[in-house]
């Protein structure tokens, strides 16, 4: 049963039987057969069929829920069984939002520091792609914003604030200025991050409360390629402090705090609300309450 819901949950998060069976790492016809057999041991359809996958029926999105739940409390049960033999090993999924990425080390080594026996897989996704993983089951923890855009069902440990500069090269307009107002960005050529992305909504509303509009002349998923573009002298940017400089450009560019207002947003870690949680996820919540107040800001 264990075996045919982690398939269930494969198909309804990739919505294409071919692509669920490879990542299950079994054929196509295996899938579709143990996906009907659930449905024979359930007594319900579980997926719209025709020529090709058309989604899950409603019976088919209640029992997502709960194959969610049970394939957790059956990692959850198997990683604490290891855990009691071993000590605490493993491999622990991280999905971190771009602009906090230059930040995960502050948690993950004093974390593996600890606890040496655990590995690490770190990967670059927008806030929404965070939550959806972690409902999907495919990462242990996320990092990402707090208190901007809804949350839903997870426990969440603030790890610092974000606050938001001017970010230019070198011998630019407003290169030596102490401050800068958010209506002051009308006019520069900007390089920003892509709509997806929540840092850039966030940007966005900011821009709009201070009366203006901007059209960004690049657009980028990557704070490399921005950062890169602003040490040309042509572009500038909106990033939260510290960042040019956890990424190895502090002497390119000048970093310059956006005033009028000030604004802040807290940034922390994520994981889906289970109790118990796996021992992985314990300790690693355990490890980012540990951290004192501004250790990561």
């Amino acid at each position: 049963m264990i075996d045919k819901l982690e398939f269930f949950i494969a198909l309804a998060r990739e919505g294409h039987f071919g692509r669920a069976a490879e990542e299950c790492g079994i054929s196509q016809p295996s899938l579709s057969a143990a996906i009907r057999q659930l449905e024979e041991q359930l007594g319900v359809q579980l997926v719209l069929r025709g020529s090709r996958f058309q989604g899950l029926t409603p019976e088919g999105q209640r029992v997502l829920e709960w194959a969610r739940r049970i394939v957790g409390d059956a990692r959850t049960m198997r990683e604490e069984m290891r855990a009691a033999r071993k000590g605490l090993a493993g491999h622990i999924r991280l999905a971190v939002i771009p602009t906090a990425l230059a930040m995960v080390p502050r948690l993950t080594e004093p974390f593996q520091e600890r606890h040496p026996d655990v590995t690490f897989s770190v990967v670059s996704r927008n806030s929404l792609q965070v939550l959806s993983h972690l409902d999907n089951l495919e990462i242990d923890a996320g990092i990402t914003y707090l208190d901007n855009e809804p949350l839903g069902r997870v426990t969440s440990v603030p790890l610092y604030s974000e606050r938001y500069n001017l970010v230019t090269a070198v011998g630019t307009p407003f290169a030596d200025r102490e401050s800068v107002t958010w209506r002051e960005m009308a006019d520069l050529r900007l390089c920003l991050l892509t709509p997806d992305m929540q840092n850039r909504r966030i940007i966005n509303q900011h821009l709009a409360d201070a009366g203006i509009s901007v059209q960004p002349m690049l657009e980028s998923n990557s704070m490399v390629v921005l950062l890169s573009h602003v040490g040309t002298g042509r572009w500038a940017s909106i990033m939260p402090r510290n960042v040019a400089r956890s990424f190895g450009f502090a002497r390119q560019i000048r970093t310059i705090p956006i005033v009028e207002p000030e604004a802040s947003h807290v940034v922390g870690l994520v994981a889906a609300h289970r109790e118990p949680f796996t021992p992985l996820v314990s300790a690693l919540l355990h490890e980012a309450r540990s951290l004192a107040p501004g250790a990561m800001a």
